[in-house]
């Protein structure tokens, strides 16, 4: 009977406050679905179901052997062009300081090839960053500290680039938030900073929290509103029930 009540008066200590019942299920405050942007034939896998990452860390790579062989040429490349660039440089010195008493065609011709040995530099430098960034696409890293929630790929699998495949669903490790729903009816009354007071179902133990988030909208389907509660170090996917503590009257 006590679940069905949406509001319930009561009095401790001289004080009245109003409560408004609420459901709720445990999600993780960050989640992300991770995918290749890149296809290919899985290489290595670095991690399972439950591994605790950091950010950055590696998940998983594609095999890349024939990009990496791509990037050390356009190194190599960058180097011939700053040589380059160096004499080019120091011939269009040399002539700038006899520019008065030397052929201008003939400056002309060495300032040309300044400018040039400048834009093949820039040029290489250039492919050595798209290198880098195709052989980057071929490895995942977690985007943050978090527990691998989900794992979708093994070695030897083919991935696809036309069609991303999530192979990877990381969570935080701690941080949880709360996902509450309440009657629509109650939109003017419940507002962010009030004290939620609440039970996991299945435990005895009462827990508090504070609302941190109410989301604009109400759900047309069911006239629900839903708010966020922060919480630490609780399972994924439980849910339970509360009361919002709204305005209190002497």
């Amino acid at each position: 009977m006590k679940k069905i009540l949406l509001v319930l008066l009561f009095l401790v200590n001289g004080v009245q406050a109003s409560e408004v019942y609420a459901t709720f299920n445990v999600m993780a405050q960050k989640s992300a679905n991770l995918a290749f942007s890149a296809g290919g034939i899985v290489e290595a896998v670095y991690v399972d179901n439950a591994s605790v990452v950091t950010k950055s860390q590696k998940l998983a790579k594609l095999q890349n052997s024939d990009l990496k062989a791509a990037l050390d040429v356009a190194k190599a490349n960058v180097q011939s062009a700053e040589v380059s660039l160096k004499f080019a440089k120091k011939d269009y010195e040399r002539q700038l300081k006899v520019k008065s008493v030397i052929d201008e065609a003939m400056f002309d011709k060495y300032a040309a090839n300044y400018e040039k040995a400048k834009a093949a530099l820039a040029q290489a430098k250039a492919n050595v960053a798209y290198k880098q960034s195709l052989l980057d696409k071929t490895i995942l890293r977690a985007p943050f500290d978090g527990v691998v929630y989900a794992k979708a790929l093994e070695v030897g699998d083919a991935l696809s680039g036309m069609v991303p495949k999530t192979v990877f669903t990381i969570e935080n490790l701690h941080k949880r938030k709360l996902l509450l729903q309440y009657d629509q009816k109650y939109h003017n009354s419940v507002k962010k900073g009030q004290k939620f007071r609440y039970k996991i179902d299945g435990e005895t133990r009462e827990y508090e929290g504070v609302i941190t988030k109410i989301y604009p909208f109400a759900n047309s389907a069911n006239r629900k509103i839903e708010a966020e509660v922060q919480a630490d170090d609780v399972m994924v996917g439980l849910f339970g029930d509360g009361y919002i503590i709204t305005d209190t009257k002497e």
